[in-house]
């Protein structure tokens, strides 16, 4: 009689869950089939590619990038993330705040951009990319702006550091401060530039929202989709900077924003694109893949989401 309870108890637990136990039977042949035909990847393929399908269905693509993150520029809803609040090392990157405290101060102060500035000698040399400033030399602050956010200039980057704040650490101040305007909980600049520090680190997440605020500027948008851009310095000084960021050359509808290197950080890009009335922006950060990890999740973020 004992045995012939269980049985029953277990036909009225089938029959009342025939539904649930249909699709996980479903889910079990699917994964003996895709086994059977040695393409099931890993054990966490279709759970991952159902948790983030899109409109479609559509697994997020694979991409090389340690941590990554696409918002929609408008509100700044997260589309995809990948390890977003992971600690990383923005490289020049950095520059974003750099130009968009300059551009803020600059509008607070009623100051106009095609204003020349002297170059304060500690700007001179600095280490990595450069647009070879000069002691003293007179350059306007928009030229500084373009050759730092398209050429990357380390040297424009500090000149307009110590212009902006008095000196570089108090800049770096200004940095962190604004940041935390933001509600960047995971940022720390120690400088101007991006040159590496083992404390000078952020998130994909928060370079995402300093982007989404930069980007409300009219004329940092305006600079950072620039493909090139011809500075008005004597003949014999290095006048024309062409974008390195790639995005704005190459994808459908990219127009921005910084990107970012060294040996210690890795490749780091924040990229933006429109299209239609819709605005996105990617962060990848630690991505050998840079480029096209960011037009992988682009596309597939307007696509799908």
């Amino acid at each position: 009689m004992g045995v012939l309870k269980k049985k029953n108890k277990i036909g009225k637990y089938i029959r009342k869950n025939a539904a649930s136990l249909s699709m996980i039977a479903a889910v079990l042949a699917l994964s003996a089939i895709i086994n059977g035909n040695g393409l099931w990847a890993s054990s966490q393929s279709l759970p991952q590619a159902v948790l983030t399908g899109g409109r479609h269905g559509t697994g997020a693509p694979g991409i090389s990038a340690s941590s990554a993150i696409v918002i929609d520029a408008e509100d700044g809803s997260v589309l995809y993330e990948k390890n977003a609040e992971q600690k990383a090392y923005p490289a020049s990157t950095t520059k974003i705040m750099t130009a968009m405290l300059t551009l803020e101060t600059l509008a607070e102060l009623k100051s106009p951009l095609d204003q020349k500035v002297k170059i304060p000698k500690e700007a001179v040399g600095v280490e990595g990319s450069s647009i070879y400033l000069a002691a003293d030399e007179e350059v306007r602050i928009i030229d500084l702006l373009y050759g730092m956010m398209l050429r990357s200039g380390n040297d424009a980057a500090t000149a307009l550091a110590i212009i902006i704040g008095g000196s570089t650490e108090n800049f770096a101040a200004m940095m962190n401060a604004r940041a935390a305007e933001i509600g960047c909980t995971g940022t720390n600049f120690l400088n101007p530039s991006g040159l590496y520090d083992d404390n000078h680190y952020t998130t994909a997440y928060d370079m995402a929202m300093i982007a989404k605020e930069a980007m409300e500027n009219e004329t940092f948008r305006e600079i950072a989709a620039a493909s090139d851009y011809t500075a008005e310095r004597a003949a014999d000084k290095y006048n024309y900077f062409y974008n390195k960021n790639k995005t704005v050359h190459q994808y459908e509808g990219g127009n921005g924003i910084k990107i970012g290197y060294t040996k210690a950080s890795g490749r780091t890009l924040v990229a933006s694109a429109e299209r239609g009335e819709r605005q996105l922006i990617c962060v990848v950060m630690n991505a050998p893949d840079w480029f096209n990890d960011a037009y992988a999740l682009m596309d597939y973020c307007f696509e799908n989401k």
